[in-house]
């Protein structure tokens, strides 16, 4: 079981539509995905057709102990799993900050749900900020995938992003996670402005930024409306085509652990 968080501290580029499509691309392939929710707003939790605060969260659990695994709740599609989020989990990170060891509950507890082989890949979607949450999904990770929109500002928030993963890294909380993926998002190919960042990203991190490009596509922004995925509310748009996509590139760097 790999733990990766989908993480950008910038807001509006596509984490939760990444972390709830892309997890929906790989269960069609019969990979086993639980998404956890980890920002408060609960955007994955209620893109799935659920309602935010009618299941359990990771809150308890963060904050007194527990068992992760009695969160895991199905979701529509075969293979893929939920662990929701409510608005409790805006006041854990008020709680956590005061706990000295509140960098790695969350590892601790994901540790302990690695054990009992419910998925192969857990997917973290993390809230806009540079929080404890966030870095506590860090600190927990196994990997980094970071959506980066094709845009000026884009450029700056992977920078800081990359700086938190190192102190991550250097502080000794998680000195093994590693930047695995940079997925870039909203792409418009009307526009020299994508191009750009695309080749600048690609040029700094060429062995990490995927092939795969995520257009700007309202259908994507349109599914969750509707509590679907992207490959049932418009299965032939760009949008699942591109997401599809990536479900391939990303099974190609990580053919050990879907083999398995």
């Amino acid at each position: 079981m790999k733990i990766i968080a989908i993480a950008n501290q910038k807001g509006g580029v596509g984490k939760t539509t990444t972390s709830v499509n892309l997890g929906a691309c790989l269960a069609e392939r019969g990979v086993r995905v639980v998404v956890l929710d980890l920002d408060p707003q609960a955007n994955a939790t209620s893109a799935f057709g659920l309602v935010p605060g009618e299941n359990e969260s990771i809150y308890q659990s963060l904050i007194g102990g527990g068992n992760v695994a009695d969160l895991v709740i199905p979701t529509k599609y075969e293979n893929l799993s939920l662990i929701p989020c409510d608005m409790d989990l805006a006041g854990c990170e008020i709680e956590l900050a005061r706990a000295d060891d509140h960098l790695v509950r969350l590892r601790s507890l994901l540790r302990e749900f690695k054990k009992t082989g419910m998925a192969d890949f857990v997917f973290l979607d993390c809230p806009p900020s540079l929080g404890v949450l966030m870095t506590s999904a860090l600190a927990a990770a196994d990997e980094l995938i970071v959506p980066l929109q094709c845009e000026y500002f884009g450029l700056e928030g992977l920078a800081k992003i990359v700086g938190v993963h190192e102190q991550i890294k250097n502080s000794g909380a998680n000195p093994e996670v590693v930047l695995e993926g940079i997925v870039m998002t909203m792409a418009d190919s009307r526009t020299n402005l994508s191009s750009l960042v695309i080749n600048d990203v690609r040029r700094v991190f060429p062995e990490v930024t995927y092939q795969t490009i995520i257009p700007r596509n309202i259908r994507l922004g349109e599914a969750p409306s509707y509590g679907q995925t992207i490959i049932e509310y418009a299965p032939s748009c760009s949008g699942a085509v591109a997401y599809r996509n990536l479900a391939e590139e990303f099974l190609q760097r990580h053919a050990a652990v879907a083999t398995a």
